[in-house]
């Protein structure tokens, strides 16, 4: 009998662009408020690469790993 699997399945989009700031770390959080607010938009033109792989949700994983320690 067959197995079911859940397979995650990551696009990776990515964009490079000029920020002008004093700081590496003002260029980063200037073009993070630019991309929260929509003014930096990644779409397929942006594609880079699909990774697939077992689906395997860290966080429930921890949950367990807890509740096993606290026993």
């Amino acid at each position: 009998m067959n197995k079911v699997y859940e397979i995650e399945i990551e696009e990776i989009l990515q964009k490079v662009v000029k920020v002008e700031a004093n700081s590496l770390e003002e260029a980063i959080d200037i073009a993070r408020e630019k991309y929260s607010n929509e003014e930096y938009v990644l779409d397929y033109q942006d594609y880079k690469d699909t990774e697939f792989r077992e689906y395997k949700d860290e966080v429930i994983k921890q949950k367990k790993s807890k509740n096993r320690e606290s026993r």
